[in-house]
């Protein structure tokens, strides 16, 4: 069967989804294989996956610095290079890129070699390198419509991003008599939150809500003291391990807004509260939450507004308000995409057998 080039490396918004459209092609017969660079959470997943993943060495150049900033151009002619090295050796059909830094050489290069592109964009606002491939690549699959300014309208389609099937699975929860909210920064947790909820808990004592709170492993000791002290009930730990059993309990879900978490909000059905990560490129955590909020699944809380006062009260609001969490978790399911890995897969390789008759004629 084929070889397809995988990329899109550094964070697991870009590796995971990637590595999930590897599984699905390799599932079909082919042969995935990865360029990334060694510092990227790429080096530690793909090996597990085993699938062959070769490195290159580039770095960012959006918010780091003229220091890095020169750096990167200096080693972005190397890195083309390389790339265009593997490509020769591996002859993939097609290239799959998630964007990120690493995936800009990876494309560049694949379009000098006449091998076609399709970029998959989770975000509402692509990030830097998508939107210049875009503008190269055959297909952009997307997950919000927002994104679609940004490519050629008649290579776009709304995939969405590739989501566990867990998720999509998750029955919808009865509203018992017990108000049930998980809290989550992300797998490190993120102290802004956490802290917010701590000074929240105070004013929750005389009412029937239970706690998921994962804390990270920063914050996790001095949280649970706290939670225990007041006589809270529920839990607080470092890491959640099954996230889908944390999802089905929860009524209400208070996180960030990578592109990950808003996926499998919308797969699950979960109305929640969403504080953006102020600091995230091109600010499209903002731009997720706001899409979501504008589509009636989320509330949307900014980090810099972010009290244990406010949270109460945006809490208090969702729950006393007859039936607006239920309201809010069908909105947020409208948004959900299932099939996007099989998608991809599909498109990769009508692709790269459209070109196959292309170079053939």
């Amino acid at each position: 069967m084929a070889v397809f080039l995988m990329t899109g490396g550094g964070t697991g918004g870009h590796v995971i989804p990637a590595i999930a459209v590897a599984r699905e092609l390799r599932r079909r017969g082919h042969s995935p294989f990865f360029i990334g660079t060694r510092q990227g959470l790429e080096s530690r997943l793909v090996p597990k996956e085993g699938m062959p993943l070769e490195f290159i060495e580039i770095g960012g150049l959006k918010r780091v610095g003229m220091r890095q900033t020169v750096r990167t151009m200096w080693q972005l002619p190397a890195a083309i290079l390389r790339s265009m090295r593997f490509i020769r050796t591996y002859k993939p059909v097609a290239t799959f890129s998630m964007g990120g830094y690493v995936a800009g050489p990876v494309a560049l290069a694949s379009w000098a070699m006449r091998v076609p592109i399709v970029v998959m964009e989770p975000n509402a606002m692509p990030g830097f390198v998508n939107r210049r491939i875009g503008k190269i690549a055959k297909r952009a699959l997307l997950t919000f419509v927002e994104a679609k300014q940004f490519f050629p309208e008649e290579r776009v389609e709304m995939t969405g991003l590739p989501v566990r099937p867990e998720f999509f699975t998750l029955p919808v929860k009865e509203r018992g008599g017990e108000l049930t909210v998980l809290v989550t920064g992300g797998s490190r947790g993120s102290h802004r939150i956490n802290e917010a909820g701590r000074l929240s808990w105070t004013m929750f004592q005389t009412r029937a809500v239970r706690w998921i709170h994962q804390a990270g492993s920063d914050d996790h000791g001095y949280l649970r003291d706290a939670f225990t002290a007041m006589g809270m009930r529920g839990e607080v730990v470092p890491f959640i391990d099954d996230m889908p059993r944390a999802y089905a309990q929860s009524d209400l879900v208070i996180c960030r807004a990578g592109a990950g978490t808003v996926s499998e909000l919308a797969a699950a059905g979960k109305p929640s509260i969403l504080i953006p990560f102020p600091f995230a490129a091109d600010q499209h955590q903002l731009r997720n939450a706001e899409a979501m909020s504008n589509g009636g699944a989320a509330r949307l809380i900014r980090d810099a507004e972010l009290t244990g006062t406010l949270l109460w009260k945006e809490i208090l609001a969702l729950a006393d308000a007859p039936g607006m969490l239920e309201q809010m978790g069908a909105r947020a399911r409208s948004f959900a995409r299932p099939g996007a890995a099989e998608r991809a897969a599909d498109i990769l390789e009508e692709e790269a057998a459209a070109d196959g008759r292309r170079k053939a004629g």
